[in-house]
């Protein structure tokens, strides 16, 4: 009888691992709906909230009850809820706010892959791309819509790391940096807050450029030290800089996508310069770690991965950088430090 409850309770914990689908779902909804936002001057009753939603009532009382049992909110009387600590950085007004994030997550150009990661598995390829019958960064410059999504996401995003990053590494011993791939410029415009004396180019795809130039950081203080460059980083990366930055670029990407990129940055470096990556950390052991959950997003989405420092210092190698200083920013963030091979140099 003994082994049988032990072998009911394994396979329940097993169960309930799943139930990570539901949480997921019901965060990522009522982000969309802004409940946080509404809640941000206190207790609200669900048919308040209903009502001004035009949502069903008992649907989402049902679904802050839920999420109220995972500390996401608080029901402080019968059927009316409260921010609780953890809700709060649903609100839009939140320095760090991850609202932007989960309403990404929550969409189907994010979450609908993950049906088919079995697809992902059997093949390597991206259950994203099958789905859509083009790769995720065509979709985003067809449909505007999902791109503002996911810039806000990405936004967001960068501003859970940008000063630690800015504060991590001395870029102004560089006098210039490259961020290629920065999106709208957020982490570059942090770094350059950071340190006075760098001026920056931001590299992207024109219409991404676009975007950043009206996102508004870039305000008169920085825009003089600023420089906008349209790239397509598989075909060259612009010269005219002593240091280049990217971060999470590589882990989009397949390792011979990401060698094209690699190298295309070693043509541009020079050889006094300096290449530098944000990368999640991954480590060599099975510890959880974000890395290892950002890794399958990457195999669902884009077909990219996250990598070890090992395995980073194999691909740097044959695109002739070698990584000379590894710099943790936080718990789940690294920097990389690669300099070009100095036996290899203008080999590329």
């Amino acid at each position: 009888m003994g082994t049988q409850s032990a072998s009911t309770s394994t396979a329940l914990d097993l169960l309930r691992m799943t139930d990570g689908l539901v949480i997921h779902q019901s965060l990522c909804a009522t982000a969309n709906l802004g409940i946080a936002d509404l809640l941000k001057h206190g207790s609200r009753s669900t048919a308040h909230l209903a009502a001004t939603l035009q949502a069903n009532e008992d649907a989402l009382y049902r679904t802050l009850r839920f999420l109220a049992g995972q500390g996401v909110f608080h029901e402080v009387a019968p059927r009316t809820f409260a921010n609780s600590p953890l809700s709060e950085w649903l609100r839009t007004d939140v320095p760090g706010s991850v609202r932007s994030i989960l309403i990404y997550r929550g969409s189907s150009f994010y979450f609908s892959p993950f049906a088919d990661l079995l697809y992902s598995i059997e093949t390597g390829a991206p259950a994203r791309e099958k789905g859509l019958g083009v790769d995720g960064f065509e979709h985003l410059r067809r449909n505007p819509e999902d791109a503002r999504i996911f810039d806000a996401a990405m936004t967001d995003l960068s501003m859970l790391w940008a000063p630690s990053v800015a504060t991590a590494y001395d870029f102004g011993q560089w006098g210039s940096l490259m961020d290629v791939g920065g999106g709208n410029g957020l982490l570059l415009a942090t770094i350059m807050r950071a340190h006075p004396a760098l001026c920056g180019v931001l590299a992207d795809q024109a219409q991404v450029l676009e975007r950043a130039r009206q996102c508004g950081f870039w305000p008169p203080d920085l825009a003089g030290r600023v420089h906008f460059e349209p790239v397509d980083f598989f075909q060259a990366v612009p010269p005219g800089c002593r240091a280049y930055l990217m971060k999470n670029i590589i882990h989009d990407w397949d390792d011979e996508r990401a060698r094209q990129i690699l190298l295309n940055c070693r043509r541009a470096v020079p050889d006094d310069g300096v290449l530098l990556l944000v990368e999640y950390w991954v480590g060599s052991d099975n510890t959880p770690t974000l890395g290892k959950t950002i890794d399958l997003v990457m195999l669902a989405l884009t077909g990219g991965k996250e990598r070890t420092v090992e395995e980073h210092r194999e691909l740097l190698a044959s695109a002739g950088f070698w990584i000379t200083r590894t710099i943790p920013v936080a718990s789940d963030v690294m920097i990389l430090e690669a300099k070009p091979t100095p036996h290899e140099s203008g080999a590329f």
